[in-house]
C-alpha cells in the first residue's frame, strides 16, 4: 500500500508540473509543442533516473516508485500526445501530424539514450 501512495503522491506532483508547463506555453500555432517538449524532458528525466538508480544498489524500490512511476510518469503526456495526433489528424493537418509523431517519439527515445548514456558515465 505505501508504494500506492508514493505513486499517487508522484503522479500528482508529476502531473502539477505537466499543468504548470502546458500554462506557461500556451498554443502559438497547430504544433502542441509543450507536450512533444514534456514528452522529450520526461524521457531524458527517466533515462537519468533509472540509469542513477540501476548504479546504487542499495536504493529502495520507493525511491524509484516515487521518481520514476509518479512524479516522472505523471509528468509525461504520452496521452495527451495521442490526443494532439488525433486533433492534428481531423483538423486535416496530415503533415504536421506525421512530423509531430517522428519528432515526438525519436526525440524522445534519444532523449532516454542520453540519459542513461549521462547518468552511466557520471558513476
Amino acid at each position: 500500500m505505501q508504494g500506492v501512495l508514493l505513486v499517487a503522491l508522484g503522479g500528482a506532483l508529476g502531473s502539477t508540473a505537466r499543468h504548470l508547463v502546458n500554462m506557461a506555453s500556451m498554443r502559438l500555432n497547430a504544433m502542441p509543442w509543450h507536450t512533444m517538449a514534456i514528452n522529450i524532458v520526461g524521457s531524458f528525466l527517466i533515462g537519468i533516473a533509472t540509469g542513477w538508480l540501476a548504479r546504487r544498489a542499495g536504493t529502495s524500490d520507493d525511491v524509484r516508485l516515487f521518481l520514476v512511476t509518479g512524479i516522472l510518469g505523471g509528468f509525461t503526456t504520452f496521452s495527451a500526445f495521442s490526443l494532439d495526433i488525433a486533433l492534428l489528424w481531423e483538423r486535416q493537418a496530415t503533415v504536421q501530424a506525421v512530423s509531430y509523431v517522428l519528432l515526438s517519439v525519436l526525440g524522445s527515445i534519444l532523449a532516454v539514450f542520453l540519459g542513461l548514456a549521462l547518468a552511466r558515465a557520471a558513476g
